[in-house]
C-alpha cells in the first residue's frame, strides 16, 4: 500500500496578501507582484484555483500554513476519502 496523499487547495481570488502562508512555509509559498500568494509547483485548475498533491510527511507543515491564513482560502483534503481536514 502506498503512502497516504493529500491535496492542498488554494483559492487565489480570496487571498488578501497577508503572507501568513509564506511565513509559515516559505518552501511552498511565495508572494507575487500583485501582492497575492503563490502555491509553488501547484497545478492551475482554472478560475484561480490551484492544487498541490502532498505526502503525509508534508502534511503538518501545510496544515500550519493553512491554519495561518486569515481568510481561510487554503484547504487540505484527504485524497483517498475526500475529507476536508481544514
Amino acid at each position: 500500500m502506498g503512502e497516504k496523499r493529500y491535496i492542498v487547495q488554494y483559492d487565489r481570488i480570496g487571498c488578501i496578501g497577508a503572507a501568513a502562508c509564506v511565513a509559515a512555509l516559505p518552501e511552498a509559498w511565495e508572494m507575487d507582484e500583485e501582492g497575492k500568494a503563490i502555491l509553488k509547483t501547484s497545478n492551475d485548475k482554472g478560475d484561480q484555483m490551484f492544487e498541490l498533491e502532498i505526502t503525509e510527511d508534508q502534511l503538518e507543515q501545510h496544515m500550519e500554513a493553512a491554519k495561518a491564513c486569515p481568510v481561510t482560502v487554503i484547504h487540505i483534503i484527504d485524497k483517498e476519502t475526500g475529507e476536508k481536514l481544514i
